[in-house]
């Protein structure tokens, strides 16, 4: 029987509050799957810089469960922690969820399914916005602002995906490395964003999968900061797309 190995990347901040209770759900999660015998996890905890009790939780759970293993990386933010995962990384199957499982866990499952049955897929994109997606407690203006920047997406690179940062992505380690490679060394969340556009721009193949979401209330996301973030580096990227595709044609 061959076996998959899946690594789950964890990018944390500041999580003592959802930590805990993030990686047991998932164990609970891996351990009652009826499927989880074909599948070797491993939990990556990506501490990215904080400074309250996370790494004492993170490093305790590392103790507990042989399946995780903590990380400390001195620099913020969640685009250098899934790049840290990713080049640490040697599974056959690697990706990232936020700690908080606003995407329904058993979206974990089907994933793996996904890349088991599917050898053409190369990248799983979690959407909310999918018509078939179940999206619960999804505040108003967080709604306008998600609304607003996959407009800004589509009309600025012509975004194929219905979401770009679900908190749910999945892919082969080999594509995932290469995207490594290409991409920005941005830190922060647009990091995600680069990566995904990146894979359409490559042409990989990418499955978009609507699934079950609900809103987490203690999120630490602050809205105007990541608004003003996300317009300068659609601006510079759009400029790097640019630069790069009259060096493609000069050679």
């Amino acid at each position: 029987m061959n076996i998959m190995t899946v690594n789950i990347l964890f990018p944390v901040l500041n999580e003592h509050l959802r930590l805990e209770r993030g990686i047991r759900r998932t164990m609970e999660y891996i351990r009652q799957d009826s499927s989880a015998a074909k599948t070797q996890y491993t939990l990556t905890i990506l501490d990215n810089g904080s400074d309250d009790d996370t790494p004492e939780i993170g490093r305790r759970l590392a103790k507990e469960f042989p399946e995780v293993e903590y990380v400390r990386i001195e620099q913020r933010g969640v685009g250098i922690a899934f790049r840290t995962g990713v080049e640490r990384s040697q599974a056959d199957i690697v990706g990232y969820m936020d700690i908080d499982l606003s995407t329904d866990i058993s979206n974990l499952g089907k994933t793996v399914k996904i890349f088991e049955e599917n050898p053409e897929i190369m990248y799983v994109n979690a959407s909310r916005f999918s018509r078939d997606s179940d999206t619960k407690g999804r505040k108003w203006y967080r709604k306008i602002t998600s609304k607003g920047l996959l407009i800004l997406l589509k009309l600025v690179f012509g975004m194929k995906a219905t979401d770009a940062i679900c908190g749910f992505t999945f892919l082969r380690l080999e594509t995932a490395k290469e995207l490594v490679r290409e991409c920005s060394n941005d830190n922060g969340w647009f990091y995600m964003i680069e990566f995904l556009l990146r894979a359409e721009r490559n042409g990989i193949r990418i499955l978009d999968m609507p699934v079950e979401w609900t809103e987490d209330y203690d999120t630490t996301v602050h809205i105007f900061k990541t608004i003003k973030n996300y317009l300068k580096n659609i601006i510079r990227l759009k400029r790097d797309f640019i630069r790069e595709g009259r060096n493609v044609k000069a050679n």
